[in-house]
């Protein structure tokens, strides 16, 4: 079970997030809120809808998340161009820092696995998990 495909992915995916928020045990982040603001760092002021599609969370998980975010002043909820139908979701000056922070954190862990391999192989890796997402989405 320990070299099967599902079991490393699973594996490998919890020490991604167990490092990350080592990484950031300082900012309080919790799970689920890096991807959100590592994302609104490059589509900020994009519906929920969107980035509920984009991060792979539901709907419901979502708000609850945005909720406490909006709560420690790290994303804000508003109007865009008028609509009143929808709000938009804009990382506040807070949000922006810790995306930056986020954002320094992934690269640390992308570094680190990435330790010994080389960028063609990197490269490879990536085409081939690119092509397993594309397989896999439903």
């Amino acid at each position: 079970m320990e070299q099967s495909f599902h079991y490393l992915l699973m594996a490998n995916q919890a020490m991604v997030h167990k490092s990350l928020l080592t990484e950031l045990k300082d900012t309080e982040l919790t799970i689920g809120q890096p991807k959100i603001l590592d994302y609104l760092r490059d589509h900020d002021g994009i519906s929920q809808k969107e980035i509920a599609k984009a991060c792979y969370i539901e709907p419901g998980s979502l708000t609850v998340l945005l909720n406490r975010m909006e709560e420690k002043k790290m994303v804000e909820r508003r109007m865009k161009d008028g609509n009143r139908r929808s709000l938009y979701v804009f990382l506040t000056s807070y949000g922006k820092e810790l995306a930056e922070s986020v954002e320094q954190g992934f690269l640390h862990i992308e570094e680190q696995a990435f330790s010994g391999i080389s960028k063609t192989e990197q490269e490879v890796f990536l085409k081939l998990f690119q092509k397993i997402k594309e397989n896999v989405t439903i």
